[in-house]
């Protein structure tokens, strides 16, 4: 007999909840002044990017390898794999980079392979582009949006995928990119539980805070492939549990709650005592983490975000001056200018947070 004025309250509740954000979005618009506040100048907002463009010694290096590999010299892209040894987020990071070089004349690559056929990471990077080729003809879209004939090829394409990657991980038993590859390939091929279960293993037993590895994993739990909300939820918690100092790994969390409530058609959930508290434990996580890391900048938007739909309107705003002047992120790039929607939010958590002009530090930049 409870359960019915409940709902009701809930219901009260998030109409309320609408009207005051409408209110802050209102004086944001008519109001705000973001410089009295510490925070960059509505006109200095850039919409390119989610965070500063990293240091120029990293670009030039990643560019030579590129164009080497281009001029048909695969070394200079097997050095720089190596060179990140056993940090394998950093080295799945440069195979990442490798795949969109190889996109484009992957020429080098099978001549890699021809010279170093016992090279694990060259035929790592050959199987993961194996499963992008597939994903490129079935597109992002849901199922029944994918006609016949591309699922069809896609899921012919997937196993001989996995198969590459089965052989890549016997190269080096130590290295879990091919446990990544096959993590990736098995939410497609609609492998079963009983059957991904042991590729899940194979990765944490070779690195058990794998950031994309725990990606592309929270996709198979998720509703529309192989999991369901709850067992989503559940293993994001997990992974802010577990997260290391210096790893972003809490920010699958925020993965989760974007898969979860930014779906088309979604309706609004309160702010439990839970998602608050693992929010702070996302930021807390987040002030260890090295401030160049390419992942935080795009993490910290998300983080905001969260906190502002969950009423942490003063950890919101806490975001918004770490963010600094970047906004060409999700979720603000979804329609037309992201600035709008951004200025719009870091706005909100100023007035919702009770901020005074003179309580703001000027911080314009991304940092801890």
């Amino acid at each position: 007999m409870i359960v019915l004025p409940a709902l009701v309250i809930g219901v009260l509740f998030l109409a309320l909840n609408r009207l005051v954000i409408r209110r802050a979005a209102a004086w944001v618009a008519e109001e705000f002044i973001a410089s009295d506040y510490g925070l960059p100048p509505r006109e200095l907002l850039d919409s390119r990017r989610a965070g500063p463009p990293p240091p120029e010694h990293r670009t030039e290096e990643r560019q030579a390898v590129a164009d080497a590999a281009w001029g048909g010299d695969w070394k200079p892209a097997a050095r720089y794999l190596r060179a990140a040894d056993d940090d394998w987020d950093e080295r799945w990071d440069r195979l990442e980079l490798l795949q969109h070089v190889a996109r484009e004349d992957d020429a080098w690559l099978d001549a890699w392979r021809a010279a170093e056929p016992g090279n694990c990471d060259a035929a790592t990077l050959h199987a993961s582009i194996m499963v992008h080729r597939a994903w490129a003809i079935r597109g992002s879209g849901y199922a029944h949006e994918v006609n016949a004939e591309d699922m069809d090829r896609f899921l012919a394409m997937l196993p001989a995928a996995i198969e590459e990657a089965r052989q890549a991980a016997l190269l080096d038993p130590a290295n879990p990119g091919p446990w990544v590859v096959m993590i990736t390939a098995a939410r497609g091929a609609l492998y079963k539980r009983r059957q991904f279960k042991p590729l899940w293993e194979g990765l944490v037993a070779r690195a058990p805070h794998h950031y994309e590895g725990h990606w592309q994993t929270l996709q198979y739990w998720c509703a529309k492939w192989h999991g369901s909300n709850a067992r989503m939820m559940r293993f994001a918690r997990q992974a802010v549990r577990k997260a290391p100092d210096g790893s972003p790994l809490a920010g699958i969390y925020l993965h989760a709650l974007h898969e979860l409530l930014d779906r088309p058609g979604t309706i609004a959930q309160p702010a439990t005592l839970m998602k608050r508290t693992l929010l702070k434990r996302v930021a807390a996580s987040f002030d260890r983490v090295a401030p160049d890391d390419e992942r935080l900048p795009g993490l910290r938007h998300l983080l905001g975000h969260y906190m502002l739909q969950s009423r942490l309107y003063a950890r919101a705003l806490e975001q918004f001056r770490l963010i600094g002047p970047w906004c060409g992120a999700e979720p603000w790039n979804r329609t037309g200018n992201p600035v709008i929607p951004f200025e719009t939010a870091r706005g909100t958590a100023v007035k919702l947070s009770r901020t005074r002009p003179s309580q703001a530090p000027k911080i314009y930049v991304i940092g801890r």
